[in-house]
Formats: structure tokens, C-alpha cells, sequence
């Protein structure tokens, strides 16, 4: 311890101080010392060498060994993180490189005003035209699935209204933040968009709720009817010598009052969609039928409106009032998505298809069965319509208290459709089992069951293409589990009746109703893969196969005894009136059986020519299936029909049952190419006959009609020998059908 006191004299000065030793600094900027500890004190880290080694050469000899479309998979390098992967500086892929094109400095609103950049008051027409067109394609670029910010509110005046002193740029800063709102509010209320549809989020901007919708609409009106009498103050009276410039400002105010117009009718028109129990259908489609007329002068008007310079910035042409990176810093850290506005007549073109599905959107009001209004949900569907009109179709058709048209309780309307569909006797009023309280128990707890599944299956049909179809497979579940309580429920019902009536039988009614729907679902789901390009050309054969094979059969043969059902139980009630000797007419509500069982036979065929064409390809060596190296057939197989597994019925057919059908070993004498190609024949022809013979063709039977038509000549050419020497594989062309092709040879 006394060690720890001793100092060595070599380090006294002549003051007694501690003089540093040498390894300690004085510090020579000021009169303060500040020791620096020697190195043996800091504890500094280890020096660590880093060998590197230049791969690039190794990299790009081992890149020459891959197949042209080859790609080299890490372990650590996923699908998640390809989806994830941006390339960066790239303009396309990074929305940041946006703002790095020149020094042009970005200002929002208040900078803009204290700028001049903008002007608040007098708007010439051109510039109000301008600022209109480029407003309506932002809005369009908006409903295509891009955001708000990157979109409408790159307008600076949507960003405060309230400073605008020109009446007409304020009416329209009001309405677009109105249009928005509405739009917005639709859209989350049907629930049937996905990320890739369309994003609802605002970044905190008001969107004019402090002025109530009357209010905006009326400005609209006011200013219109300003504009209205610049028009006439202009127009050309009879004998009289026009000015150019007269007539130029006579064409600019025309063009100004249409798009004023237009905003006020389409505003209007949301705004009545919104009324209670479709209470405003009417004159929400009178005021969409007013817009579309006002369309044509809008697009023959675009080139009055002042046009930026498209060559300076092509993706986001700049004008008065726009400002493409005013909302950058809103954006979340992640990349932006890139965004291109679309052109003002490509906007003016969306608009007027925009009007079009609005008004068929219009006359789903007018159906009154629920089966008529799946249909109606499903043909819509097949145009893939936007986000809007599938959002209001939804909001018009079932309410949010699940109300169909807003009046109609879901369970009652169900109810309906199955007493449409095949008359069963405990929805009879004079059954014996209508008026049991214990059976009326058990139909009531039915249908309430079914509710969910089907309000769930007509949202499904608002989704888009791609979504719905997932969302296909995964209904099922729960359209199977409704299928067994609906079995349990015919066979309570069953017991009763035959106590009181052992002739009458109550078997499989509300079943049979169920196993249609599922049905209905799983060839759908089916059709759809072809429509989405799912299939590779060597799945044809078992697609097309379960189709020909079960699916149709299954369907046709339910909608049989369906048809059967009804006459049976509409016979028997006729009999228990009391022997009157005038029949009276039957009541059949909904979709007539009969018409339904016609087309399925139609494609039915359709599915077993292409089916019988494909084998004859394959024994012809016209088509070859592939050699799988990570996977087989049979896998696809089992993918491709996997959520059919959670049905019970129709059960799910294995691939071993496909593998024995297809088999042709065990023909003697083996089969030619041209046996299948006369079935093929046959089938397309009978597809071709049903056709024809269909009163009142819509476009589709129409188009099919067409497509069983050129597929017979095609597979009649082959039967007779035609490019018998060619090996080439056929052409499946879907551009006039997309999921029943033509068949072209090569």
C-alpha cells in the first residue's frame, strides 16, 4: 500500500508540480491543460483487417453457365423479398427520382400564394379549363388505384378553398373535395377493394366537411348560371358579322359551363345514390344520362384549356395550381409507388364508361329475386368494372344491416329463392309442415344460417377478377358446412311429414338448393383459372375434364330434380284446393330452371370438345406434356382442385380416377387420333345446335355460338387429313371469350 504513495522525482518540477510524463500532451490552444492519457490507458479496440476479394469476374463466369430466363435462387432471397425488391434510382420503380430532374423548387399553397405562382382571383377561361381537365385526370389516376396525395391533392387550391376568391375555382376546389369525400365513403362501405384497387387514405387534408353538400351543389349551380349568360351574351344572332375573338370566348365559355355542368350532375348523382332505400336511383341515373351528354362537347372543347410543355414532364404535366411533389414528405418512408397521370382524353374516355356502369349499376333495383341478382352480380362482374361501380352496386343492393335494397330482409329474400327454386312443402303456406312451430323453427334457424355465406357470395362477385377467385375457394367451407345442417333440416322436416302424410316426402329440398350454389361456385372457379391465365396448356385436359366429366354433369342433374321438385309440390297443392276444374297457372318466381339447364348443356359440350380435341393433340404428337423436374402432374392436379376437398358433395375425384379415364392402353384396338377428333366433332356440334336454337341470343350465346361454330370446321379439317404432316402444337386463341377459346392450327 505504501508503494501507492511514493512519486518519482523525475516528475516534480521546480514548483512542485506534476510535470506529464512524455506520452501526455499539453494543450497549446489555451491556458488550460487537458491531459491526454497515455495509450496504454485508452482502451482502444482491436485493429481489424478486412481481406477483401474482388468476385465480380467470378460472378459474371458463373452467370455465363445459366440458361437464357434462368435465375439463381438464395436461400435468403424469398418471394417476400422479390416483391419487396425495388431497384433504386431506377424512375420507373422509384417515385423518388421524381424530384431529382432539375432545381425547380417546390412550394405548397402559402408558398405559392406569397409567390404569385398562383392566382387566387380572376382565372381566364383557358386556365379554369385547364385546371378542371387536369383535376378530372387526376381523380381518374386516383380511382386507378393510386393515392390521394400523389393524385387529386397535387391541386393546391383542394389544399384550402376557403382563400380562392374567384367564385368559379372555388365552387370547383369544393365539389372535387366532395366528389372524394363521397367516393371514399362508397367504397369503404361495400368493402370490396384491395390495395392493389384503390387507396382510401386522405393525409390529413379536409375534404370541405364544413360545407354541407346543398351548399356546394348550389355554388355549382350559381356559377353555371353565370357562365350560362356570358354564353348568350356572345352567341352569334342572326345576320350578324361574328368577331374572332367574340367567337373564340363564346367556345371557351361553352367548354367552361359543360365541365361546371358535369361536376354539379355527377356530384348530384352520388349524392342521390345515397338516399335511403334506393329511394334516389331514379334520378341519380336521369342526372348520369344528363352528364354523358355533356361528355362529347367536354372532349371536343380539351384543346381551350391551357397545356403545359408534355416534353419538359411527360408523366405529370405541370400547369397553374399543380404541384406534383407538394405532398412528397406525406408519403410513408417505404418507396412511393411511381405515378403517371393519365391524359385528359384517356380521362374523358373513363368517365364516359364510368356513366355507362353507373347506369346498369341503376337496374339492379329493378330485380326482385335474390338468384337474379347474383346473376346480375355476376355478369357485371365480367367486364371488371371499376372500383366505383362495383362499390355502389354493392351499397344499392345489400344494405349494411343486410337489407336487400335497403327494405328487404336477407333471410326473407332467401327464403324466396328457394321456394323459386324447387317449391319445397315447408315454405308452402297450406303444407302441413309450413304451419308446425317446430318445423317453421328449424327453417328459420336455416336460413338465418345461410345468410352469412350468401350475403359473403354476392360481396365476393364485387371484388375484382383475381380476388374473387380466391375468394371462390375459400367460400366453400363454408357453403359446405351450410350444406350438412341443410340435411339435417330435410331429414327433421322428412319425419314429420311422413307421420301426417306418409305419401308426401321432404328429401333433400333445401339440400338440393345448396348443392346448386356449390356447384355453381366450383365450375366458376374453374372457368375462372382460364379467364386469368392460370393453366398452362397441358393442364387443359384435366380442367377441361372435371368440367365435361362431373361439374356439368352434377349441375344438370340437380337442376333436374330441382324442376322435378316444383312440379311435384306445385301439383300436389293444386289437388289439395279442392277440385277445381280450372288449373290455375303456376307461379314460378326467379330463374326459370328449364333456360338454365339449356346452357349448361351448351357448355357442357363446349368443355367436352375441347377435352376430346386435347387427347386426339396428344395421341397426334401435336401436343406433348411436359418433363417435370420439381414437381408431377398429379401435384398440379391436387393445386388445382384443392378447395373442392372440403365438400362432401360432390366429392372431390382423385387424380388415380383421371389417370384410369385418360388411360388408352386398355382399349383393343388402340385408339387413332381421328376417334377423338370425331367426338370432338360431335360435341362442338351439339354446343353449335343448342346455340342456335336459343330464342332471344344475347351477345354471349352469340360469341359461343361463334366459337363452337369455328372449332368444329377446325376439328372437322383435322379429321380430313388437313396439315396432317405438322407437329406444331394448336393455338388457343381467348380474344373472343376468355375462358372458352378458339381452336387455331399452326
Amino acid at each position: 500500500m505504501a508503494a501507492e504513495n511514493v512519486m518519482d522525482d523525475s516528475v516534480l518540477d521546480s514548483t512542485g508540480e506534476v510535470d506529464p510524463p512524455a506520452s501526455v500532451e499539453r494543450s497549446t490552444t489555451d491556458n488550460n491543460v487537458v491531459p491526454i492519457p497515455p495509450p496504454a490507458v485508452l482502451h482502444t479496440q482491436p485493429e481489424v483487417r478486412y481481406n477483401w476479394t474482388d468476385i465480380t469476374q467470378d460472378f459474371l463466369t458463373s452467370c455465363e453457365e445459366l440458361e437464357l430466363g434462368e435465375l439463381m435462387h438464395d436461400a435468403n432471397f424469398g418471394l417476400f423479398e422479390a416483391m419487396s425488391a425495388i431497384e433504386m434510382m431506377d424512375p420507373k420503380m422509384d417515385a423518388g427520382m421524381l424530384g431529382n430532374r432539375g432545381d425547380r423548387e417546390v412550394l405548397n399553397f402559402q408558398q405559392a400564394i406569397q409567390r404569385e405562382t398562383v392566382k387566387l382571383k380572376d382565372l381566364t377561361a383557358p386556365e379554369l379549363i385547364g385546371i378542371i381537365d387536369t383535376m378530372l385526370s387526376s381523380m381518374v389516376t386516383w380511382l386507378e388505384g393510386h393515392s390521394l396525395a400523389q393524385t387529386v391533392f397535387t391541386c393546391l387550391y383542394l389544399h384550402d378553398p376557403e382563400q380562392v376568391e374567384d367564385r368559379c375555382m372555388r365552387a370547383v376546389a369544393l365539389g372535387a373535395l366532395k366528389l372524394v369525400d363521397l367516393i371514399k365513403n362508397n367504397v369503404n362501405r361495400a368493402s370490396v377493394f384491395e390495395e392493389e384497387d384503390f387507396q382510401t387514405m386522405t393525409y390529413g387534408f379536409k375534404l370541405a366537411c364544413n360545407v354541407t353538400d346543398v351548399r356546394v351543389t348550389g355554388m355549382l349551380r350559381e356559377v353555371e348560371d353565370e357562365i350560362n349568360r356570358k354564353v348568350k351574351s356572345t352567341r352569334c344572332k342572326q345576320g350578324e358579322e361574328r368577331d374572332p375573338q367574340t367567337e373564340l370566348e363564346h367556345q371557351q365559355n361553352v367548354a367552361l359551363q359543360a365541365r361546371m355542368k358535369f361536376c354539379r350532375l355527377l356530384l348530384t348523382a352520388l349524392i342521390a345514390f345515397n338516399k335511403p332505400q334506393c329511394s334516389g336511383v331514379t334520378d341519380g341515373k336521369r342526372l348520369l344520362l344528363q352528364a354523358g351528354e355533356l361528355l362529347e362537347v367536354m372532349k371536343n372543347t380539351i384543346h381551350h384549356g391551357v397545356h403545359p410543355d408534355e416534353t419538359a414532364t411527360p408523366d405529370f404535366p405541370i400547369i397553374m395550381g399543380f404541384e406534383p411533389l407538394v405532398n412528397q414528405r406525406l408519403l410513408p418512408p417505404t418507396f412511393p409507388r411511381y405515378t403517371k397521370i393519365v391524359g385528359r382524353e384517356a380521362a374523358m374516355e373513363y368517365f364516359q364508361g364510368l356513366l355507362i356502369r353507373l347506369g346498369q349499376v341503376c337496374e339492379v333495383v329493378n330485380i326482385s329475386s335474390i338468384h337474379t341478382v347474383l346473376d346480375f352480380f355476376i355478369e357485371f362482374s365480367k367486364a371488371s368494372p371499376c372500383v366505383l361501380s362495383r362499390s355502389l352496386l354493392q351499397v344499392l343492393a345489400v344494405s349494411t344491416d343486410r337489407k336487400v335494397f335497403g327494405t328487404l330482409p336477407f333471410r326473407e329474400a332467401l327464403r324466396e329463392a328457394v321456394r323459386a327454386f324447387n317449391y319445397p312443402p315447408a315454405l308452402i303456406p297450406r303444407s302441413y309442415v309450413f304451419n308446425n312451430p317446430q318445423a317453421k323453427e328449424y327453417v328459420d334457424a336455416f336460413l338465418s344460417r345461410a345468410v352469412r355465406p350468401f350475403s359473403n357470395l354476392l360481396q365476393i362477385h364485387g371484388h375484382n377478377r383475381a380476388r374473387q377467385r380466391d375468394k371462390l375457394g375459400h367460400i366453400l367451407e363454408d357453403l359446405s358446412s351450410l350444406q350438412d345442417e341443410a340435411d339435417k333440416v330435410d331429414a327433421a322436416l322428412h319425419s314429420m311429414m311422413i307421420k301426417v302424410d306418409p305419401q308426401r316426402q321432404h328429401l333433400a329440398c333445401f339440400g338440393t338448393w345448396v348443392l346448386y350454389h356449390i356447384l355453381r361456385i366450383m365450375i366458376q372457379y374453374l372457368l375462372s383459372g382460364l379467364e386469368l391465365e392460370l393453366y398452362s396448356t397441358h393442364e387443359y385436359q384435366y380442367v377441361f375434364w372435371y368440367l365435361y366429366e362431373f361439374l356439368y354433369g352434377w349441375l344438370l342433374s340437380t337442376l333436374s330434380r330441382a324442376e322435378a321438385m316444383y312440379q311435384e309440390h306445385d301439383a300436389y297443392m293444386e289437388q289439395q284446393k279442392g277440385g277445381s276444374k280450372k288449373k290455375s297457372k303456376k307461379k314460378k318466381k326467379g330463374r326459370p330452371p328449364s333456360k338454365e339447364i339449356v346452357l349448361g348443356q351448351a357448355e357442357q359440350s363446349l368443355c367436352g370438345g375441347y377435352y376430346k380435341a386435347i387427347q386426339g393433340f396428344y395421341l397426334d404428337e401435336r401436343l406433348k406434356k411436359p418433363v417435370f423436374e420439381f414437381d408431377n402432374e398429379q401435384v398440379r392436379y391436387e393445386h388445382r382442385f384443392a378447395p373442392f376437398a372440403s365438400i362432401v358433395t360432390p366429392p372431390l375425384v382423385p387424380y388415380s380416377q383421371f389417370q384410369d379415364m385418360v388411360a388408352l392402353e386398355k382399349f383393343s384396338p388402340p385408339l387413332q387420333p381421328a376417334d377423338f377428333y370425331v367426338q370432338a366433332c360431335k360435341c362442338f356440334q351439339q354446343a353449335k345446335n343448342i346455340y342456335e336454337s336459343f330464342p332471344n341470343q344475347t351477345k354471349e350465346v352469340q360469341t359461343l355460338c361463334k366459337i363452337a361454330k369455328t372449332n368444329f370446321v377446325v376439328v372437322k379439317l383435322l379429321l380430313g387429313g388437313h396439315k396432317r404432316e405438322s407437329k406444331s402444337p394448336p393455338e388457343w386463341d381467348f380474344t373472343e371469350h376468355n375462358t372458352f377459346p378458339i381452336i387455331r392450327l399452326t
